[in-house]
């Protein structure tokens, strides 16, 4: 049996209905095994992706403009999420605890990377794999670049004890420990680092 590895764009996982569709693409195809999730984007025309919401949080605290209004619109989109799925899932201690780092001047990078990593929480549990935090697999130099060696290294490594994970796209982490995002629409690039680290025969972008 060969490894897929599955990337899932916002718009895919914009809200529980969309997720259950992810659900069944997953669980249609044993090969697929590893998954790799954006923050949820954008339920229609006039929504907001919730990285869009978790940067002006972070420009919020640095203007020093209360942010708190903006915050429990993403707080009510992700629990919102937990209980359309009927996850038994308390995702409110990981909210509580991301509110107060970008209350307490957390980086851009570690801010924007709460989206992915959230929603990968709740897509493990969702579809019963095991969570890997890409902080622990994916590793920049301190120059911000990607330390592809390390990087492959440690990835098949911890992919290895793993028969299904979910991987959240778009960060990693730095050699002094802080978060590090890529680019806009960096979850292609760890969905490629997951599907080289995993031996996937087949890395599948939706």
């Amino acid at each position: 049996m060969g490894v897929k590895v599955a990337k899932f764009g916002g718009s895919s996982l914009a809200d529980a209905d969309h997720i259950r569709k992810v659900q069944a693409i997953v669980q249609s195809d044993p090969e697929r095994r590893y998954v790799v999730p954006s923050a949820p984007g954008k339920r229609d025309a006039g929504d907001r992706k919730i990285t869009d919401l978790l940067y002006l949080c972070h420009t919020h605290v640095q203007q020093d403009v209360p942010f708190e209004e903006v915050y429990a619109l993403i707080e009510e989109r992700y629990l919102d999420i937990v209980h359309d799925l009927g996850l038994d899932l308390d995702l409110r201690p990981q909210l509580s605890d991301v509110k107060k780092q970008i209350a307490g001047g957390a980086t851009a990078d570690y801010t924007a990377s709460r989206g992915e990593y959230l929603n990968g929480i709740i897509m493990a549990k969702l579809l019963g794999y095991e969570f890997v935090d890409p902080a622990q697999i994916i590793f920049f130099d301190e120059h911000g670049r990607l330390d592809a060696d390390r990087t492959q290294e440690e990835t098949s490594r911890r992919l290895g004890r793993h028969r299904h994970a979910v991987i959240p796209g778009f960060f990693g982490t730095m050699k002094d420990g802080s978060i590090k995002t890529f680019s806009r629409g960096g979850s292609d690039i760890t969905g490629a680092i997951v599907a080289r680290g995993g031996g996937a025969e087949i890395y599948e972008n939706w």
